[in-house]
């Protein structure tokens, strides 16, 4: 509580910047983070090693650098949340004609879907948004922090343009009990599951475990399964493409979806690799073996 309310004036004093001013704060965090905290380097070497065995030394060392820079405009630019106005929200991040005439297809066929993306880009923006410009009531699938204050203050920014937050335990029931509305509900899919319950596939070159759940609630409820990618444009601008990756799930085989937006994820970070986390201990897990049965004794003859 008290390290809340010691840093809470600063978040707001930043929040309050102009944007010039803001993302000089940025420059100076950076240089804080990276050459002097040196926070997760070690972790994130070794994550861009492993996934992009190809590249040099130097090419893994230039997207690490430029994925503190990114980093650093990411954490502050979620504090912005907090007092960007509705038309800063909508100019700095956009949804293009192409994924705003999805999602009206689908609010005009009265259809609620389920939104799958990644750590990748400013997920925080293109929540707010959605909310802003989207016919369907919006709500995002969370893991809530274990401390009650930065919690609040987390719910408070995402939720403060009308999204509705999910705990990520309750995810089903809400959708059920939330069934008769017209609803969006976003899944932030590229966490690291419990490996006994998780979907093994290969992801960036690596053995990677991927959350079962997603794909599971998308055959029970059998919404339409949109992928959605949050582009950087320029620093301070993103813009929100989407495609459908499923229109009818229930039809689908096991892995299948998770597959599909899994391999939609590798190809967009493939393409632009320092707006995804790196810091995260992606693959801390690795697959459990497969469980041998016992081996039927010989009976006499």
């Amino acid at each position: 509580m008290l390290t809340y309310y010691i840093v809470l004036p600063f978040i707001y004093l930043i929040s309050l910047l102009p944007f010039p001013l803001f993302y000089g704060v940025c420059d100076i965090m950076f240089l804080l983070l990276y050459y002097v905290i040196g926070y997760r380097k070690k972790v994130v070497l070794q994550n861009l090693q492993n996934a992009f065995p190809e590249k040099s030394a130097k090419e893994i060392e230039q997207i690490r650098r430029h994925f503190y820079r990114y980093f650093c405009d990411l954490l502050l630019e979620t504090f912005k949340t907090l007092t960007i106005s509705r038309k800063a929200a909508i100019r700095r991040c956009k949804l293009t004609p192409e994924a705003q005439s999805l999602f009206d297809k689908f609010a005009a066929e009265n259809r609620s879907i389920m939104i799958v993306m990644g750590h990748y880009g400013n997920w925080e923006w293109a929540g707010n948004t959605f909310s802003l410009q989207g016919k369907h009531h919006l709500y995002v699938v969370y893991h809530p922090l274990s401390n009650k204050y930065f919690n609040g203050l987390m719910y408070r920014m995402r939720t403060r343009f009308g999204t509705g937050l999910i705990s990520m335990k309750d995810t089903f029931r809400d959708m059920v009990a939330h069934k008769n509305e017209l609803d969006a509900t976003a899944f932030i899919a590229d966490q690291t599951p419990a490996p006994n319950s998780a979907y093994w596939t290969n992801f960036l070159n690596q053995d990677t475990p991927v959350f079962q759940g997603t794909e599971k609630i998308a055959r029970k409820m059998n919404y339409p399964v949109v992928y959605v990618r949050v582009q950087r444009v320029k620093r301070g601008y993103y813009e929100i493409s989407a495609r459908t990756l499923f229109d009818q799930p229930a039809s689908t085989k096991d892995g299948e979806i998770t597959t599909a937006h899994t391999k939609a994820l590798e190809q967009d970070i493939c393409a632009q690799p320092e707006i995804w986390l790196w810091s995260h201990r992606r693959w801390k897990h690795k697959r459990p073996e497969p469980v041998r049965e016992p081996a039927a004794e010989a009976t006499a003859v």
